[in-house]
């Protein structure tokens, strides 16, 4: 009894915080703050780098958990040099925030309740892509299209001219259509639309590209080595069209391999939509 009446003693000690609406509208403006915060930095490749930092804190917590001493050194150094390496790694997208806090738009773009509906090439968009490409081959007319995909290529829309059109053979064709004022740069289609063009994309540095490949394919290479996107290049001078992803580059293709392999970014089955956290907003939601 005694130990009972001292448990009691030691309850009656302890002082619960108090929680008014004050509180919980300071918790809920910070939540909500953090979700539009994350939702901005989805829209940018910053996102990647995001999921290899929470790696990162997992491991950590992993290590700290089981005293692994030789893992917790390493991360303890190496945690001097996050604020240089986060600067460094995310100085783009600092950049552009800073910019945007000036312009006045960076409030709008957290605060924007838009959601964007993605999802894969439909037929229709696949056809037009294929004519095109066939049809600029034939006067060797020089084509770069690039295809969103998980990661959102936001950052590289806004170095081009908006559009947002439904893709067809012929707008895609009038858009690279030689002395016309878009047909520099490259095309973005997300969604099945052409959402923008005359767009500057990173050059690759690679030593393994072919010397007979021009500025617009180590465009197209270089795009790819930083983003999930894919691309299709017509070459203004052989009129060859290739297909480039991750790096690698596919060339001489014609219309039915073409056609075979933009099949394959059609609209995602039901069982392939998952960790939706994790992977950011899904194409069909």
């Amino acid at each position: 009894m005694d130990v009972i009446g001292e448990a009691l003693d030691k309850i009656g000690y302890l002082s619960i915080p108090r929680i008014g609406i004050r509180d919980i509208i300071d918790i809920l403006v910070v939540a909500f703050f953090f979700y539009k915060v994350l939702m901005w930095i989805k829209d940018t490749r910053t996102w990647a780098l995001l999921k290899g930092v929470v790696i990162i804190i997992v491991i950590a917590v992993v290590a700290f958990v089981f005293q692994l001493h030789t893992v917790l050194w390493i991360i303890s150094n190496a945690i001097t040099l996050g604020a240089i390496a986060v600067l460094v790694l995310f100085q783009p997208e600092l950049r552009r925030a800073l910019e945007q806090i000036g312009r006045g738009n960076f409030l709008g773009s957290i605060l924007s309740t838009e959601e964007v509906n993605r999802q894969g090439l439909s037929e229709e968009t696949v056809d037009a892509i294929v004519k095109a490409c066939m049809q600029m081959a034939k006067v060797k007319t020089g084509a770069l299209i690039v295809i969103e995909q998980e990661t959102k290529l936001g950052d590289v829309e806004r170095t081009g001219i908006p559009i947002d059109a439904v893709a067809s053979s012929q707008l895609l064709i009038n858009i690279f259509e030689k002395n016309t004022p878009l047909h520099d740069g490259a095309v973005i289609i997300s969604n099945n639309r052409v959402t923008a063009a005359t767009c500057f994309l990173p050059l690759s540095d690679s030593l393994e590209i072919s010397k007979d490949l021009g500025t617009r394919h180590r465009a197209a290479i270089g795009v790819s080595e930083v983003t999930d996107a894919r691309v299709v290049v017509v070459s203004e001078e052989t009129g060859n069209i290739s297909y480039v992803k991750n790096g690698k580059i596919k060339r001489g293709l014609g219309a039915d391999e073409l056609r075979r392999i933009l099949s394959t970014h059609k609209k995602r089955k039901k069982h392939d939509i998952k960790m939706v956290l994790w992977k950011g907003k899904q194409k069909n939601e």
